[in-house]
């Protein structure tokens, strides 16, 4: 009477198989591009982070805004009195530093385009563009909206009002040249440096990236207005009233916080009044309960389960470059057929074995 041996065999090795997991999983990884992994990010933050900081007018801010424009006020008496501040103005100029230093004319030629309203005004008003649309928020542009417009009001109105002639066109040798239909008094380059470049340290999402920021900013428009020396299109007195001016502006804009508020508030209301006339359903905001700790009913085995992240429900949803539902490895996947599933329906079949019969004497 034959004997039927029934032998045992696993299909796969377990580390052959968790190792092809593995390698399809990181092909799966590596096979997202840059502009998708950023897009995911993106989708993960669908509301306006509530942990940036908005500067408030401290009493140390209004400490360094009364010392600034008492320096302000400092610059122009000294000016208008002809005081060595004027003096000192005409030996810079009679020093001339173009023709001291001429290796260096060609690169502050482009250096300070920095300080030049038009090209600066559209590479930050760019970058803000991008911050807005990524945090949700008009914060960004209105800010820096509100910042220009008071640049070209008060350093505007103090170049009309001063009229004073730059180096290149001054009548008489020792004089303050004011009030001579110029507008060289302030420097409209060194404030617009200062305003410009230190709005982005004022916009700054967390107090490291602003110290970083409001010392590059620094930078700039000092040397920004040292250019303007160095060319000869200003005076040294422009530019310390440039710097004061700008400064000015930038101490000066947590007073201009609640107006940015209620314009943002009445901007995005007409943007929501509008989708619903266009029949484009309008996002509801997260509301105040939905960001308290959910506690579970009283007698419950999971009462003490640790509160939920404010955040789950954004981080929790898929991308939308990627199907719905959970990823699952391609080993993990079941083999199918035009005929159907090669695996027999038994859910009490052992995964990865196989029994054959073998004829036996």
């Amino acid at each position: 009477m034959p004997h039927h041996i029934v032998i045992t065999k696993p299909l796969i090795r377990p580390s052959a198989a968790l190792t092809r997991c593995n390698v399809d999983w990181v092909r799966t990884e590596r096979s997202l591009t840059r502009l998708d992994r950023l897009f995911a990010r993106l989708d993960r933050e669908p509301e306006r982070p509530a942990h940036l900081d908005e500067p408030r007018m401290s009493p140390h801010r209004v400490v360094l805004f009364s010392a600034t424009l008492a320096f302000y006020a400092a610059i122009v008496v000294a000016v208008v009195t002809t005081s060595w501040l004027v003096r000192f103005d005409w030996q810079v100029m009679f020093f001339r530093p173009y023709q001291q230093w001429p290796e260096i004319h060609g690169f502050l030629d482009y250096w300070v385009v920095l300080g030049q309203r038009g090209p600066t005004a559209v590479m930050v008003a760019a970058w803000l563009g991008w911050r807005s649309w990524r945090q949700h928020t008009l914060r960004p542009l209105l800010m820096f909206g509100a910042a220009l417009l008071l640049l070209n009001a008060t350093v505007g109105a103090a170049k009309i009002g001063m009229g004073r002639l730059g180096p290149h066109y001054a009548t008489v040798i020792g004089s303050n040249e004011m009030g001579q239909g110029g507008d060289i008094f302030p420097s409209g380059h060194t404030a617009n440096a200062v305003v410009t470049w230190g709005i982005l340290a004022y916009l700054a999402s967390t107090p490291r990236t602003r110290r970083y920021l409001s010392a590059l900013s620094a930078v700039v428009s000092l040397s920004v207005g040292l250019t303007t020396v160095y060319l000869g299109t200003h005076w040294l007195s422009d530019v310390l009233l440039g710097w004061a001016a700008g400064l000015l502006i930038l101490l000066a804009l947590p007073w201009v916080e609640p107006l940015i508020s209620v314009v943002e508030s009445w901007i995005l209301g007409i943007r929501d009044a509008l989708r619903r006339r266009g029949g484009v359903p309008v996002p509801l905001p997260v509301t105040p309960a939905s960001l308290l700790p959910q506690r579970s009913p009283a007698g419950s085995r999971d009462e003490q389960a640790p509160a939920r992240e404010p955040v789950t429900a954004a981080r929790s949803r898929a991308p939308a470059y990627l199907a719905p539902g959970p990823h699952t490895a391609r080993c993990e996947r079941t083999p199918v057929t035009p005929q159907g599933t090669r695996r027999p329906p038994h859910p009490e079949r052992v995964r990865g074995t196989s029994a054959r019969p073998l004829a036996g004497g």
